[in-house]
């Protein structure tokens, strides 16, 4: 059964189980849960200023996301 199909199942399960089912599961990932949520750490944020600053600067540039994607698409069509 591939990753797809199994994300499927779990999400109809968890949408039609009983609030004990649903409640134990969280507890059982709750741990996980939050680690994927708390992206936001100090040094993420450090990063991100550092980067805009950066950027602001003229230290370094930047592309839009159209031109990101011609480059994407160009070096796909390469291989």
């Amino acid at each position: 059964m591939s990753t797809a199909d199994i994300r499927e199942k779990l999400v109809e399960y968890i949408r039609v189980a009983d609030d004990k089912k649903v409640k134990a599961i969280y507890v059982i990932l709750e741990d996980h849960i939050e680690e994927k949520n708390d992206i936001w750490t100090k040094e993420f944020t450090d990063e991100m200023n550092r980067r805009s600053e950066d950027y602001e600067s003229g230290k370094t540039k930047a592309i839009s996301h159209e031109e990101f994607l011609k480059k994407a698409d160009a070096l796909i069509k390469k291989r």
